[in-house]
């Protein structure tokens, strides 16, 4: 996808390092951070100059190969694994990856191991990119019935971000978006804020600015009464997690809106890649709900008078808070799936057709 008009994907490899988009600095600066080491890459995720599940099974991916230029020894490559694993729970992709990177490299002592990690690596980018670009085809059917019904505007609302910036290419919320403006099909996005990172206004937005789609950020707030007032025609969000049975864990505030749809009859989609299905957990009480630190409630950053980021406290010096990254939407509350393989419902069952 495009930052001002030039393509790009979120991740790659690159004279001998790494590079990424540090999106911690999205939407106010744009700046291609080297990663060098495993620790780079750990770092990265954990203070989401990376984040979005696929990006984050990527960027793990790649920190993979890092540990092996870096020691080659499977005692370290081992310890890197777990460490790696640790660095966001709830991501499944996180795992995924780093599993899918273990298995390949078990067992090989030879000079070819770094050659093979980083071959691996960009396999799992270079599937991410087109099971992402299948969704959006898969997901570009369901705006054209709205559009074909409603002869006019289509207005899409999406929570977080689960655009381009949060896989390698085309996103999974986004993807049909994508696809749907460039079929010509007229499309608005209704982008919730999505405190407290703003990873809709910061990076949803910025991301449908650079490919000229109409949007509007909302407060995360709004979105009920838009769907009460006849103003939302879909929802589409992404995914951290899904479960075989079809409950949703995503960024904190999915959930309620979920409800809101469902309340006012609002299709609520979300859109996958296979590598975020969670096959063992079977009851989304043990999904792991990662809780970040706090200072991410009472501090926002932004651009002052003299166009410097500035970080400020917003909350009282006394006041505690609690910031808990996701929530578990239930499938009951989910109109569909959008997967690189098709679109199911919600359910085991669902999910079997097109994944058995």
């Amino acid at each position: 996808m495009r930052i001002e008009g030039k393509e790009y994907r979120t991740i790659w490899y690159e004279e001998n390092v790494v590079k990424i988009i540090d999106q911690t600095k999205l939407p106010h600066r744009f700046i291609i951070k080297e990663l060098k080491t495993v620790k780079d890459a750990i770092n990265a995720i954990k203070v989401m100059e990376v984040r979005g599940a696929p990006l984050i099974g990527g960027t793990a991916a790649y920190g993979m190969a890092l540990a092996v230029k870096e020691n080659n020894s499977p005692e370290f490559i081992k310890k890197s694994s777990e460490e790696l694993i640790q660095s966001r729970p709830t991501a499944i992709n996180l795992k995924w990856a780093v599993d899918r990177m273990m298995k390949k490299l078990s067992g090989i002592n030879s000079d070819q191991i770094l050659s093979i990690a980083l071959n691996e690596a960009k396999e799992i980018c270079d599937e991410d990119e087109k099971f992402c670009e299948k969704i959006g085809i898969n997901g570009l059917k369901i705006i054209e019935e709205i559009y074909n019904k409603k002869k006019d505007t289509v207005n899409i609302l999406t929570h977080c971000n689960a655009g381009w910036l949060a896989t390698i290419n085309w996103g999974t919320a986004t993807s049909p978006i994508y696809h749907a403006h460039k079929k010509g099909i007229p499309v608005h996005v209704w982008v919730d804020e999505t405190r407290p990172r703003n990873q809709g206004a910061n990076l949803t937005s910025y991301e449908l600015n650079e490919e000229e789609i109409p949007n509007t950020i909302i407060a995360d707030n709004t979105g009920g009464i838009l769907m009460q007032r006849g103003e939302v025609d879909m929802c589409i969000v992404g995914t951290d997690r899904t479960l075989s049975n079809g409950d949703v864990c995503n960024k904190i505030g999915t959930y309620l809106k979920a409800l809101a749809a469902y309340d006012n009859n609002v299709p609520f989609y979300v859109a996958l890649p296979s590598s975020t299905i969670d096959w063992d957990i079977k009851d989304a009480k043990d999904i792991p709900i990662e809780e970040r630190s706090s200072e991410e409630l009472s501090h926002i950053e932004g651009i002052d008078e003299n166009n410097k980021i500035k970080k400020v406290l917003i909350y009282p010096n006394k006041s505690k808070a609690m910031n808990l990254a996701f929530d578990v939407t239930p499938a009951k509350y989910v109109t569909g799936l959008i997967t690189e393989k098709g679109i199911s419902e919600a359910s085991s069952d669902g999910l079997k057709k097109l994944f058995n």
